[in-house]
């Protein structure tokens, strides 16, 4: 974590909707075996 906030961390810390763009980024957390595919490609 970094040390100080920016205005911009302050601003969405408190926004009350989620973007498309973040339900698909937690829908594809939860769907995708990321630790699997890292240690394919991991040499």
């Amino acid at each position: 974590m970094r040390g100080q906030q920016t205005f911009g961390d302050l601003e969405f810390e408190h926004k009350k909707r989620r973007t498309r763009r973040e339900v698909f980024l937690d829908q594809m957390e939860a769907v995708v075996p990321w630790k699997e595919w890292t240690a394919l490609i991991t040499p």
